[in-house]
């Protein structure tokens, strides 16, 4: 099968790497790629090659997959499915993996998201929805300031404003939907109850009836130690939690997943490729913070360290509406993965830094290194983004996984490389 992954980051470069394994796969592009998926290959012999068009140009990306015949077109950001390319490209009679507009709404819509769950009973925070200042900063006084201040739409994972003190909730408020600091993406914000607990992140493989649930993982939002720092896209990740027995999952599973695969019939939903909800377990119970409608990143580097079997076997079965029954084979081992960022991230940061140490950490055991922001020049590899690398490794436990990314870390150099030193910590507590 010719396949064609479309994104440019470290969960695009994951999902290439175990496609490469398939024995079903005979060639991939990758649009836009970046430096490390453009050194992968399928089974050491045919090279993945990178397609310099953009993850939002749909049309540009139709006509390749058109010319080239491509089998399947696996989606990993949020942007084209939200922009409809699943609809686009079934419109046209080309398969592709990952939900339609209407059910990418879930992440890109945080008022549809929670009115669904609300309409479903499927347990989440208490919120509230503005489109006005005035009401918000009344509603965010009744919660004392203690929320969660959301942009309606999408803002590259960092719409999401956490508050403690009243004066903080305000300034949110105001800067989202006042000032539009994520553009149109705030015209609407979600105001939600700030939930205590512990926050896991859960994974489920859907076909439009059936979803199979992955293992649990957590990722580490934060860009300093301790949870400290901005909020970021996700500074690194490890699967699985201590945080949930299997029969807790099961028994989430029944929570969110059942309910919300009914939802979604009763709406006229057919969701199919991954859903992604980030849940807070709290003294009530699990509840959901908010439904994303592709893999995470950096979870996917975790999960697919961990995957046994075919990938894109499951992918085909999601698209086709066959997972019913499908057995998933997971790694007992645990993953750990540590982002390595540009300085100043996820604030002004600069690009084209020399990475130097890549084969050197590479050839530690049981150590892969995901490439999310970097290009090529030359010989050289250079940094082109704001997280730069996830750096991943398997181990017999927790302690060791987490030891051996550190390790490969330490090999690894560029100008102003910035990582947290604390990923996986709260595992071991």
């Amino acid at each position: 099968m010719k396949l064609l992954v479309i994104g440019s980051g470290g969960r695009e470069h994951a999902l290439v790497w175990k496609l490469a394994q398939s024995p079903l796969a005979t060639r991939i592009w990758c649009a836009p790629g970046n430096a490390g998926i453009g050194q992968e290959t399928l089974r050491g012999r045919e090279r993945v090659q990178n397609v310099p068009i953009s993850a939002e140009n749909l049309n540009g990306l139709l006509e390749f997959a058109r010319e080239n015949q491509i089998d399947l077109t696996v989606v990993g950001p949020d942007n084209p499915l939200a922009l409809g390319i699943v609809d686009l490209f079934e419109n046209a009679g080309l398969k592709i993996w990952g939900p339609n507009k209407q059910a990418a709404q879930f992440e890109s819509s945080k008022v549809f998201s929670q009115g669904f769950m609300e309409r479903h009973g499927i347990p989440t925070a208490r919120s509230g929805t503005f489109d006005t200042l005035p009401p918000a900063l009344e509603y965010v006084r009744s919660l004392e300031g203690r929320c969660a201040v959301k942009a309606d739409g999408l803002a590259l994972g960092k719409g999401v404003l956490i508050c403690t003190t009243v004066a903080d909730a305000e300034k949110a408020a105001r800067q989202i939907l006042a000032e539009r600091s994520f553009g149109e993406a705030g015209s609407r914000i979600v105001i939600q109850e700030l939930l205590e607990g512990t926050e896991i992140s859960l994974h489920a493989l859907c076909d439009g009836r059936t979803a199979q649930l992955f293992p649990t993982s957590q990722d580490h939002k934060r860009a300093l130690d301790n949870d400290e720092g901005l909020n970021t896209g996700g500074m690194g990740t490890y699967s699985p939690t201590p945080f949930l027995s299997e029969q807790e999952l099961a028994r989430v599973s029944d929570q969110i997943l059942r309910p919300f695969m009914a939802g979604c019939a009763a709406e006229g939903i057919t969701y199919k490729g991954i859903l992604y909800p980030g849940v807070m377990i709290t003294k009530e119970g699990p509840k959901v913070l908010e439904f994303n409608a592709r893999f995470g990143d950096p979870e996917t580097q975790v999960y697919l360290m961990r995957l046994k079997g075919d990938l894109l076997e499951l992918l085909l079965c999601s698209v086709e509406g066959k997972l019913e029954g499908k057995e998933i084979g997971w790694d007992p081992r645990p993953a750990v993965c540590v982002v390595m960022a540009s300085g100043g991230y996820p604030g002004p940061y600069s690009k084209e830094k020399i990475i130097s140490g890549l084969e050197e950490a590479s050839r530690l055991p049981d150590v892969k290194i995901f490439h999310a922001g970097t290009s090529s020049f030359g010989p050289l590899t250079i940094t082109n983004g704001g997280r730069v690398l996830g750096v991943t490794a398997l181990g017999a436990d927790l302690i060791e996984a987490r030891n051996r990314a550190y390790e490969a870390v330490k090999w690894i150099q560029f100008e102003g490389a910035q990582y947290r030193t604390d990923i996986a910590v709260k595992g071991l507590r």
